[in-house]
């Protein structure tokens, strides 16, 4: 800690650029420079300068007739960059096929993608059958366990802007009292955020259970979920939230390093 300290003290305008663009893309909406200066503890002499030199780079972006200031083009290059890279698949691969080889079931990291999930990474475990969960593949995230803990972390109102009516729920397999309509997801989602993880019953495979966690951002939006797969007859379902406590623990490791840093 006393060497971020340090470091930060050599480059107090570096820092406190990088803490004016966390700043702003934590707001729902451009800022004007008083309230950027008066929340971070600035000058406002100081704030005015650094918010010129980014908007020279494009990071910012000023918005004359309301006075206030944005994310600039080179900001969401930026981002565009970030997914290119697939961060969140190089950071999850290696600490799913850990987690595989320490509870011997297959495991899968997915991303909301409208209202489907889409698996970016699978980690198979030994002797395991395969899956439908595959790289590259999508489905409805109300049916999957890890659709169900990110839309547990999401803001209701867009959970029911992503189901406004019964059209947009579909089913897969016979399961008793399947999810069809949005009061039945909306009250398993509650029970998700209670529970703090969320779980699956053959609702994608027949005979295959699930249970996975959110993985959220530093605002604590949900980002992806970690879910592991299981055959329902090998894993007693006394047995899964001692699973699910595992599970937790890598998407709050995940969670953790997608920010740069590393849990203790």
């Amino acid at each position: 800690m006393a060497s971020t300290a340090r470091t930060q003290s050599k480059v107090p305008a570096a820092d406190n650029t990088l803490r004016i663009l966390k700043l702003l893309s934590a707001k729902r909406g451009p800022l004007a420079a008083s309230t950027i200066a008066t929340t971070l503890g600035l000058p406002r002499s100081s704030v005015y300068h650094l918010l010129g030199v980014m908007e020279q780079s494009g990071f910012v972006m000023h918005l004359q007739e309301e006075q206030r200031y944005g994310l600039g083009i080179a900001a969401f290059e930026l981002s565009s960059a970030y997914s290119r890279q697939e961060p969140l698949s190089r950071l999850g691969r290696p600490l799913l096929a850990a987690l595989v080889d320490r509870i011997g079931e297959s495991a899968h990291l997915a991303v909301l993608h409208g209202r489907d999930v889409l698996y970016i990474v699978e980690e198979r475990a030994k002797h395991r059958p395969s899956l439908v969960t595959d790289v590259g593949v999508r489905l409805p995230s109300h049916l999957t366990a890890s659709g169900r803990a990110i839309l547990a972390a999401l803001p209701k109102s867009q959970v029911r802007a992503l189901y406004p009516n019964a059209a947009a729920f579909s089913s897969r397999t016979e399961v008793p009292d399947p999810i069809g309509k949005y009061s039945a997801l909306s009250a398993h989602l509650d029970q998700v955020r209670q529970r703090g993880y969320s779980t699956e019953h053959g609702e994608i495979t027949d005979g295959f259970g699930s249970v996975a966690a959110a993985v959220t951002d530093h605002l604590g939006w949900p980002v992806a979920a970690v879910a592991v797969t299981f055959l329902e007859d090998k894993v007693p379902v006394a047995q899964w939230p001692e699973l699910a406590e595992r599970v937790t623990k890598v998407a709050a490791e995940l969670s953790t390093r997608i920010y740069g840093r590393r849990s203790a």
